[in-house]
């Protein structure tokens, strides 16, 4: 990491340096908020299409080196953390992954030929900081600049964003015609954090895995608030005896069940399929695999959806098979919902329930009265004993990095307005804000709507237009906002206390998620981007 530490030191200095020269014009043609999984895709697609625009057999010389002369001012990313990773630069819990193939998670423009099913979030980072050195992103990126506001004006047909410089502590403003906010959809300053009654009474120590910094939890008692994907993860690691440190004992104590199946840690498909006795190249058997993966993630998620209580038993014989033996009670990952209303829970090679199989794990649904000097009290009257008290219980969800957002001096309220094509912010010019998906790998939307942005930035040059916006009524027909957030039908907790903030959806297309990859490649790729719903201005 060392080549990144003293680029970002570079560049930052030649960054505060242009901010002093005063420039009639914008400073950048896009600004991107945020260095993750996100905002890397996006500059990375954005480097794609100057490579190719700087190739193409009718520019001239001269145009060729005005234009490579110009290639650092035609993007910047803003970061406002010390480092690039996003989700996987913040977390460091242990056992920390992804819920997603390596395959699928990766990005299509640089394949990631890794076996794991569920990889770790150390090779996550690894390789968006590979992808973005790889392809000159690096040196595009200010490191600890937050964006604190966006300003639209329509007089003058750009963007005025105000930044904050962590390092120096200075406010100053840029310019941009075209906004990309690729800052995920949660508050990384901090995580949902209920009150529990009497918790100051308790001695020991209690943090939420969104800070965890180095914690001894060594031959200790630990109880893991929650049901979800971290306390999952959570639960076999600070179990295992092959870590440095191994707890004493771990209860994940949980209000109500979760859906989790077993899946494979490694998949070996792509050394088989493109071995020494295989017509298939590498390339050629990733790609063979991937459309394998997203047609079965899609297929899991379609069949929950029309068919749940085939999917719920199907899960419930999974998990029957996985805890037999073991003494507990399949109760506890029976939920009353059906699949997929909240999101499904995958684990590798079972190593939650090998973990339940232990002496040293167990899984309790009971309710919490309050916190005692040891550990919680439970309503029905149990107590659980602990040194640490991990509070999983959830992120805290906010748009835009936390930015204010203005047009023409009147401010905008993100969740009222709803999203064209899950990616244009309704009514507002020039800015994109990146989902991805909730019932597959995150990326594979990702990587879609970036190359939708890129043909529409495309299509303004060709044009020269200036602004595109969003509208959702038309001489014909008027787009219904719906209950439904971008994520879709989701009643995952975070979702539902954060209805009003997330941008809705509406009752038709383009302006409906439907969180299905195949419909949503046609949509990204191929769709004709000036139709009805976009308005475009010189």
């Amino acid at each position: 990491m060392m080549g990144i530490n003293s680029t970002k030191n570079a560049i930052n200095k030649r960054f505060a340096r242009s901010r002093s020269q005063a420039s009639t014009s914008v400073d950048y043609e896009i600004l991107i908020i945020g260095a993750g999984i996100a905002g890397i895709g996006m500059a990375c697609r954005l480097q794609q299409q100057g490579q190719a625009f700087f190739g193409h057999k009718n520019a001239t010389k001269q145009k060729h080196k005005r234009e490579r002369q110009n290639a650092s001012q035609r993007f910047v990313v803003l970061e406002k953390r010390a480092d690039l990773g996003g989700t996987w630069d913040l977390f460091n819990y242990p056992g920390i992954r992804s819920d997603s193939d390596a395959l699928t998670f990766g990005y299509s423009f640089r394949p990631w030929l890794d076996h794991k099913m569920l990889v770790k979030g150390a090779d996550i980072k690894r390789y968006v900081a590979d992808t973005a050195r790889e392809f000159k992103v690096i040196e595009h990126i200010r490191y600890r600049h937050e964006v604190q506001q966006l300003s639209w004006s329509s007089s003058n047909q750009q963007w005025t964003a105000m930044v904050k410089d962590h390092t120096s502590g200075e406010v100053f403003t840029l310019t941009a015609n075209f906004i990309v906010g690729a800052t995920g959809y949660y508050d990384y300053d901090a995580g949902y954090r209920p009150y529990f009654k009497d918790e100051e009474q308790f001695q020991g120590d209690i943090v939420h895995p969104q800070h965890w910094q180095n914690i001894d939890y060594d031959d200790k008692k630990v109880v893991i608030i929650g049901s979800g994907a971290t306390a999952m993860t959570l639960l076999p690691a600070l179990v295992d005896k092959n870590s440095k440190q191994c707890a004493r004992h771990v209860t994940m104590l949980q209000r109500s069940p979760t859906y989790v199946a077993s899946v494979p840690g490694d998949d070996h498909a792509l050394d088989w399929l493109s071995g020494k006795f295989s017509p298939l190249s590498k390339r050629h058997a990733y790609t063979l695999l991937r459309v394998r993966n997203v047609l079965f993630q899609q297929g899991v998620y379609q069949a929950a959806t029309h068919a749940p209580k085939v999917m719920k038993a199907f899960l419930r014989h999974g998990v029957k098979k996985e805890l037999k033996g073991s003494g507990v009670d399949i109760a506890h990952f029976m939920p009353a919902y059906n699949p997929w209303d909240e999101r499904l829970c995958a684990v590798p090679d079972s190593d939650l329930f090998n973990a339940l199989h232990s002496t040293r794990a167990a899984v309790v649904t009971d309710q919490i009265s309050h916190f005692t000097k040891t550990g919680i009290a439970l309503k029905s009257g149990k107590h659980i004993d602990a040194n640490i008290i991990i509070t999983a219980t959830g992120l805290k969800l906010q748009m835009l990095g936390g930015a204010s957002l203005y047009v023409d001096g009147q401010p905008i309220d993100v969740g009222s307005r709803m999203t064209y094509k899950a990616v244009l912010l309704e009514g507002v010019p020039n800015i994109a804000i990146l989902f991805g998906y909730t019932n597959a790998s995150w990326t594979l939307k990702i990587d879609l709507a970036c190359q939708y942005l890129v043909r529409l930035l495309d299509y303004m040059h060709k044009y020269r237009y200036q602004v595109a916006c969003a509208q959702a009524e038309t001489e014909q027909e008027q787009v219904k906002a719906q209950p439904d957030t971008i994520l879709g039908a989701l009643s995952a907790g975070y979702v539902r206390r954060a209805k009003d903030e997330l941008p809705k959806q509406g009752d038709r297309y383009p302006w409906q998620v439907t969180n299905n990859y195949l419909s949503d490649r046609v949509m990204f790729k191929y769709r004709k981007i000036n139709d009805e719903w976009l308005r475009f201005m010189r």
